[in-house]
């Protein structure tokens, strides 16, 4: 994975050449991150079961002959609960007038719901560009009348607001070519942003902690859902290991307990997951050592929100 150390001298892009900003946005667990993984070819976004796993205007980066496109994928717009739920949804509304292509991202396997119509009466607010995505075909019922009929409400939605519909799977990438093409139609004639190999514009370090919640989301579920952040204290680079160590941060006791698991299993399962998942982030070998940490209320503290690296982006 090319990830930004520092960044080589930008090539000359051909005339015609197409560049720009995508937006990707929807609510909470509609495969926004999985889609984007799938886009650029590589994994940059963690992915969970788990809904609003994404914390962070994360920019994805696909260059291709014609065209270079910078993916941002957003938290999931939703009503907020928490000093950290109101960081996420502005930081996914403003991404809304930051770029120069929008991807509504919808679960098109279920009903058109509130949480849609909410993000799409936002979505009207903006001169920007919109494509409704229509992911999850492979989910959607196998009679077609059924499969129809849940289409047809997106599909006049996006009729309403004179938005483009492209229908796929992020899963497994069936009909991803003719979305990317409909986003290059609508991106505006402009420069390389970035040198072609690279795929993120955000540091190794911010990746190795979200490969590391990644792991505790998957592996706690429902237990210790949305009370963790992860700060990578420190970095040694060798020749031949890559040494991490890296604190766990939780809100409450009992989140500690159930990380750290029964004489230390539950901490050794993350640490060793997210060993591997590093390990082809850098294409080496790593030793990793986790310890975790009791940060009461921290989601409800701008203080803390800031020292763990959450906070309101600016465009």
């Amino acid at each position: 994975m090319a990830v930004p150390d520092s960044f080589s001298p930008l090539p000359q892009a051909p005339a015609d050449f197409k560049s720009g900003f995508v937006g990707i946005v929807g609510r909470p667990n509609v495969g926004k991150s999985t889609l984007m993984n799938q886009l650029i070819g590589q994994k940059i976004a963690i992915t969970s079961p788990v809904a609003q796993t994404t914390r962070n205007r994360l920019r994805g980066i696909l260059s291709i002959p014609t065209a270079q496109m910078i993916f941002v994928d957003t938290p999931g717009i939703h009503k907020p609960h928490h000093e950290l739920g109101e960081i996420l949804v502005k930081n996914a509304r403003m991404a809304i007038h930051a770029v120069d292509v929008v991807l509504f991202v919808v679960d098109c396997s279920v009903p058109l719901g509130g949480g849609d119509r909410f993000i799409a009466n936002l979505l009207t607010q903006t001169q920007t560009p919109v494509i409704l995505g229509l992911n999850k075909v492979d989910l959607q019922p196998k009679a077609p009348q059924q499969s129809a009929q849940l289409d047809q409400t997106y599909r006049s939605l996006a009729k309403t607001n004179r938005w483009a519909v492209s229908k796929f799977s992020a899963l497994t990438s069936a009909k991803l070519k003719s979305l990317q093409t409909q986003l290059v139609q609508r991106l505006p004639v402009g420069p390389y942003y970035y040198p072609p190999d690279l795929v993120t514009d955000q540091p190794e370090r911010f990746i190795m902690g979200e490969l590391i919640r990644e792991q505790i989301l998957l592996l706690t579920r429902q237990e210790v859902p949305h009370s963790v952040a992860i700060v990578i204290d420190r970095v040694d680079e060798a020749p031949k290991i890559t040494r991490i160590l890296a604190t766990v941060h939780v809100e409450r006791s009992s989140q500690k307990q159930i990380v750290i698991g029964k004489k230390g299993s539950m901490l050794k399962a993350i640490g060793t997951e997210a060993r591997l998942q590093i390990q082809k982030l850098i294409a080496g070998k790593v030793y990793l050592e986790l310890f975790v940490k009791v940060q009461p209320k921290w989601r409800q503290s701008r203080m803390h929100l800031t020292e763990l690296g959450y906070k309101v982006e600016s465009n």
